[in-house]
C-alpha cells in the first residue's frame, strides 16, 4: 500500500470513529433500569426511548446492557426525527410471570410509526408458560401477548434477536413496508398454544432469512394482505409448518401474493408447506407462490392445500371463496409421517389452478407415499414421487 492510499484509509477510520463518536447513546441504566430480573425498568425503556426518537442525530443508539430486565407491556411510538435509530441489546428482556399483567395487551413490546429502527442481539423472555397452563386448564385466562409486534413501520431490521416462550405469537408484522429478520431464534415448546413464530398480514417486503424457529404453532403465518415476501434458509420444528393463512374468514378480504419460499427444512412438524382458508365465501386469494428447495424429515403433511380449514367445533359447511393458483413446489424432498404426503383439497367452487410439482421426491416408511388431490388442476416436471394426482 502506497503512502497515499495509507492516508486516504486512516483518513476514512478517523472519520468513522467521529461519527460514531457523535452519534447519542441512551443507556436504560443510566434511564433507572436495574439489570437484577425484578424492579420494574419498563419506565426506564420509555424514556430512553424518548430520548433516542426525539434526537434529530441520525445513528443515536438505544443500549440495553448485560442482565435481566423486567418490564410490563411497552410501546415505542413514532414517527421520530431521525430515521436511522439502533436498538443494541446485549442482555435479557423478561415479561412478569403473572399471567394478568401483560395478557390482556396485544403486544408486550411494540413499535407504531416509526422508520428506519435496527434491533440487534438480546433475548426477549416472554414467560408464556402459566399463560398456556391456564388455556389448557380451561380457565378463565386472557387472551396473551405477542411478544414483538410492528405496526404502520417501515424500513425495520431485526437482526440476531431470540424470542423465547411468548404468551402468543412471538413477532407480528402488520401494515408495514421494507421489515427484514435475520438470524433469529424463536423457542417455545411444541405443545404451547397459539405461538406462532412470525405472522405477517398487510405487508408488503417483509424478508425472513437465516433463521429458526421451534414452537407450538405455525413457524410463520402469512395472513392476508400480505405481498412480496421471501422466506429463505430456514428451519422449522417442532411446529404447524409455514402457512399462507388462513384467508378467507371474511367475506371482504385483501389476498396474499407474490411469496418465495426456498431452502427450508422441517423436522417432526404437523404440516410443512401449507396454504389454508376456510370454507366460506370470500373475495380473498393466494397466487404467485414459489415453494422451492425444502427438506422434509419426518413431517405430517409436507405439501398441503386445505380449503376446508376449520379448528372450531361448528364449521361452515360451504365451499371456498379463495382462490388459489400459480403455486409451485419445486425440489421437495424427504420423509413423509403419514402415508398421504401430498394432499390438494381444493374449492368445489374456485378450484386450484396452475399447480406445479417439479422434481418432489417424498416417502413414507422407505416407500413410496400416496397423493391425494381434489379440485386441482396442473402440471408436472421431471420425477415427481408420490405419482401425480393432478
Amino acid at each position: 500500500m502506497n503512502n497515499s492510499a495509507l492516508l486516504s484509509l486512516l483518513c476514512l477510520v478517523a472519520l468513522l470513529h467521529q461519527s460514531l463518536a457523535a452519534s447519542p447513546q441512551f443507556n436504560v441504566i443510566q434511564f433507572g433500569a436495574k439489570p437484577d430480573g425484578r424492579t420494574d425498568s419498563t419506565n426506564a425503556f420509555l424514556a430512553a426511548w424518548k430520548q433516542a426518537c426525539s434526537s434529530t442525530t441520525r445513528g443515536v443508539t438505544l443500549y440495553v446492557p448485560k442482565g435481566r430486565f423486567l418490564t410490563r407491556s411497552m410501546l415505542f411510538k413514532g414517527p421520530c426525527r431521525n430515521s436511522a435509530i439502533f436498538i443494541r441489546i446485549d442482555g435479557t428482556l423478561v415479561a412478569p410471570s403473572d399471567i394478568w399483567a401483560i395478557g390482556n395487551n396485544p403486544n408486550w413490546i411494540e413499535f407504531q410509526y416509526v422508520n428506519g429502527v435496527t434491533i440487534s442481539g438480546g433475548v426477549l423472555d416472554g414467560k408464556g408458560a402459566p399463560l398456556w397452563s391456564c388455556k389448557l386448564a380451561g380457565r378463565k385466562c386472557p387472551t396473551g401477548a405477542t411478544t414483538l409486534g410492528f405496526s404502520f413501520c417501515n424500513n425495520v431490521l431485526v437482526s440476531g434477536v431470540t424470542s423465547l416462550n411468548s404468551q402468543m405469537f412471538h413477532v407480528v408484522i402488520n401494515f408495514c413496508q421494507n421489515v427484514k429478520l435475520q438470524g433469529v431464534r424463536i423457542s417455545a415448546p411444541g405443545n404451547s398454544p397459539n405461538t406462532d413464530g412470525i405472522h405477517v398480514q398487510m405487508s408488503t417486503g417483509v424478508t425472513v432469512v437465516n433463521s429458526k424457529v421451534a414452537t407450538g404453532d405455525d413457524c410463520v403465518s402469512i395472513g392476508p394482505g400480505a405481498a412480496n415476501l421471501r422466506i429463505e434458509n430456514f428451519a422449522c420444528g417442532p411446529g404447524h409448518g409455514i402457512s399462507i393463512g388462513s384467508l378467507g374468514k371474511n367475506v371482504n378480504e385483501p389476498g396474499v401474493q407474490n411469496v418465495t419460499v426456498k431452502s427450508t427444512t422441517f423436522t417432526g412438524t404437523t404440516n410443512g408447506l401449507r396454504i389454508k382458508s376456510w370454507g366460506k365465501p370470500s373475495n380473498g386469494f393466494a397466487r404467485n407462490i414459489l415453494f422451492q428447495h425444502a427438506t422434509m424429515n419426518n413431517v405430517q403433511n409436507p405439501i398441503f392445500i386445505d380449503q376446508r380449514y376449520c379448528p372450531d367445533k361448528n364449521c361452515p359447511d360451504t365451499a371456498s371463496g379463495v382462490r388459489v393458483s400459480d403455486v409451485t413446489y419445486q425440489d421437495i424432498h424427504g420423509t413423509s409421517a403419514t402415508q398421504v404426503a401430498v394432499n390438494f383439497d381444493c374449492s368445489k367452487r374456485n378450484p386450484c389452478k396452475g399447480i406445479r410439482l417439479d422434481n418432489v421426491m417424498l416417502t413414507y416408511n422407505s416407500k413410496p407415499a400416496v397423493a391425494s388431490c381434489a379440485n386441482a388442476d396442473g402440471t408436472t416436471i421431471g420425477l415427481v414421487q408420490p405419482g401425480s394426482c393432478l
